[in-house]
C-alpha cells in the first residue's frame, strides 16, 4: 500500500477561534484563523503584540485549545483527545525553541537534550548516544558536559535547538528565538535552522525581526486574530 503520509499536511487550523473571559470582558484572540503548514515548510508568522500570533503558536504546540474550529496535527483531531493524549502528542510530534532557551541550570547540555527522550521512552542506552549526535548536529559536540551557566547564549540556545529535535518532531516550533541573541549569534541560529530546514525539517517561527522572517520560505501576517496577507 502507497505511503501518503507526505502527502498530509503537518498542521491544519480550519476557523479557528479562541476567547478568553466572557461579556464585558471578552477577549477574542484568534477569530476564524485558517492556517496549513504542509511537509517540508519553512514559514515565518508576524504580527504586532495582540494580532493573535502567540496564542496561535500555543494551539499549533498543543499548549492549548481552541474555543471553536478545528486543528489537525499529522492528521489528528486534537479536539478528541484528553490530556493525557495530547501531552504524548505533543511529545511526539512537536519540538519548541523558545526565546529564554528553559534549560534546567542544574543539568549539562547532554543531560538537558536527554530530557525528552525519557517522557519519550526510548530506551536508556540509546539516550546518550542520541543526545551526543544532537549536539554535534548543532556544533557543540565538545561541550557535553558543560551547564548552561558555562555556555555563551547562542551555545545555550544551540542546546535548546538539539533537545526539541531529539525526538524528531514533524514540526519545530520557535518563538522569538533569536530576542535574546546579539546579531551575530542570531545570524549563526538562523543559519542552524536553515540547515535543519534544507534537511527536512518542517519549521514555523515566531518573530517581529524582519531579518529573522526573511530566512523563511514564507512569511505570514497576523492582524487581529487572523491572517491579513501571506
Amino acid at each position: 500500500m502507497a505511503d501518503n503520509s507526505q502527502a498530509l499536511p503537518v498542521a491544519e487550523l480550519n476557523e479557528v477561534c479562541k476567547v478568553y473571559g466572557s461579556g464585558d470582558t471578552e477577549v477574542r484572540a484568534l477569530n476564524g484563523l485558517s492556517l496549513m503548514v504542509n511537509r517540508g515548510d519553512y514559514l515565518a508568522v508576524m504580527g504586532a503584540s495582540g494580532s493573535g500570533k502567540s496564542t496561535a503558536m500555543n494551539i499549533l504546540g498543543c499548549l492549548d485549545r481552541p474555543t471553536s474550529g478545528s486543528y489537525r496535527l499529522s492528521g489528528t483531531p486534537i479536539e478528541q483527545l484528553n490530556d493525557d493524549q495530547l501531552a504524548d502528542l505533543r511529545n511526539r510530534e512537536l519540538g519548541f525553541v523558545f526565546q529564554q532557551f528553559h534549560l534546567l541550570a542544574q543539568l549539562s547540555a547532554i543531560e538537558n537534550v536527554i530530557l525528552p527522550m525519557v517522557y519519550a521512552g526510548v530506551p536508556n542506552q540509546e539516550r546518550r548516544e542520541r543526545a551526543k549526535q544532537a549536539l554535534e548536529r548543532v556544533g557543540l559536540g565538545h561541550r557535553l558536559d558543560n551547564k548552561p551557566n558555562q555556555l555563551s547564549g547562542g551555545q545555550q540556545q544551540r542546546v535548546a535547538v538539539a533537545r526539541a529535535i531529539i525526538n524528531n518532531p514533524s514540526l519545530l516550533l520557535a518563538d522569538e528565538p533569536t530576542g535574546a541573541l546579539d546579531s551575530t549569534t542570531t545570524a549563526e541560529v538562523l543559519d542552524l535552522f536553515g540547515e535543519l530546514h534544507a534537511g527536512g525539517m518542517t519549521v514555523v517561527i515566531v518573530t517581529h525581526e524582519d531579518e529573522v522572517a526573511e530566512r523563511a520560505q514564507k512569511v505570514v501576517l497576523f492582524r487581529d486574530g487572523r491572517i491579513a496577507a501571506g
